[in-house]
């Protein structure tokens, strides 16, 4: 019997090791505590709304005694996620600054994995059935607007990862309906990977991204992680990206640039066109930043990179936001 019991018993115990080891990885990797919830005026609700026969979800945050003619900024979340994973990711942040500044503010929640944004390749059908996000966005902006009595001319976009990516399908395709937006470690996809349709007109866009993003390289390339996981295909790097943006909206000359050392081994730069009368258009470089928007909130998982605690990247996108013109 003793016999039979040793290696059972052997057998156990190195499960039990390998178990151990696979969760001290998951905790190094992936895991990262939920930042506090921070004191907040407003009131947190779910909502939903049916466009083309689809019945598709949202939550807004209305902070306390807004103003009628008060901004609206749309906060879109990334592959595979909705509201409450980009509020937490975010660390409250959009919320807090909700409050300091007085805008509403609303997270929707994509149709399938990813956002129907600018990419050909990515998991954007749910049921074989590929959905008009941008539609979606228009008709849900269009309800705020009038139940929240907002400014239908102050409307502003921001998106993490899949969802800057939405973000920038926004500008290019909606440019009078979004003052500007902010798309976070997000790049346009390169040429054979496109299937946005620009307007003519342009309207103001930030690019904010990561040096080290594992995820959406930097320099351009293939959107994957560790070459196994989420692969959205081809992309040009974020300086293209930042160019690309500034073509269209038809900013001529070098941009003025900036930079500014913000903690130990991060360091910001800031690329600016801009020209009197027309669309501006930011690129903000994290040197030493991961995939992830930066805020001294919250940090993020190591598998997708650094993520430095400064600079406050949401304070940055509504900074940008608020000096659009009226």
């Amino acid at each position: 019997m003793k016999k039979v019991l040793r290696p059972l018993l052997r057998g156990f115990l190195g499960l039990l090791a390998l178990l151990a080891v696979l969760a001290g990885l998951f905790a190094y990797f992936l895991y990262t505590p939920d930042p506090e919830l921070p004191q907040l005026s407003g009131t947190l609700s779910k909502g939903t709304i049916e466009v083309d026969g689809v019945k598709r979800s949202y939550r807004t945050y209305v902070p306390k005694d807004l103003p009628k003619g008060a901004p609206l900024v749309l906060v879109m979340h990334g592959s595979g996620e909705g509201p409450s994973q980009i509020r937490v990711g975010t660390g409250y942040a959009f919320e807090r600054l909700a409050d300091q500044h007085g805008f509403a503010l609303v997270y929707p929640k994509a149709f399938a994995a990813d956002w129907n944004d600018c990419s050909r390749i990515g998991d954007k059908e749910l049921n074989g059935v590929r959905s008009d996000d941008v539609g979606f966005l228009a008709t849900l902006v269009e309800k705020l607007v009038a139940e929240l009595s907002l400014d239908p001319a102050r409307v502003f976009a921001a998106g993490v990862s899949n969802g800057g990516s939405m973000a920038m399908r926004l500008a290019l395709e909606q440019p009078s309906r979004y003052k500007a937006v902010a798309a976070v470690v997000a790049n346009v996809p390169a040429p054979e990977n496109f299937q946005c349709q620009p307007a003519a007109q342009a309207t103001s866009v930030m690019i904010m991204n990561g040096s080290e993003d594992p995820l959406v390289p930097y320099a351009g390339g293939e959107i994957n992680l560790l070459g196994l996981f989420y692969k959205g295909g081809p992309i040009i790097s974020s300086r293209a990206s930042a160019q690309y943006f500034a073509d269209w909206a038809q900013l001529t000359g070098a941009a003025q640039t900036s930079e500014k050392t913000v903690t130990e081994g991060v360091r910001v730069e800031q690329n600016r066109w801009s020209q009197d009368g027309k669309a501006e258009v930011e690129l903000v470089s994290i040197h030493g930043g991961g995939h992830g928007l930066p805020q001294p909130y919250s940090k993020r998982p190591r598998l997708l990179g650094p993520s430095p605690m400064e600079p406050n990247g949401p304070a940055m996108i509504w900074a940008f936001f608020e000096r659009q013109p009226k």
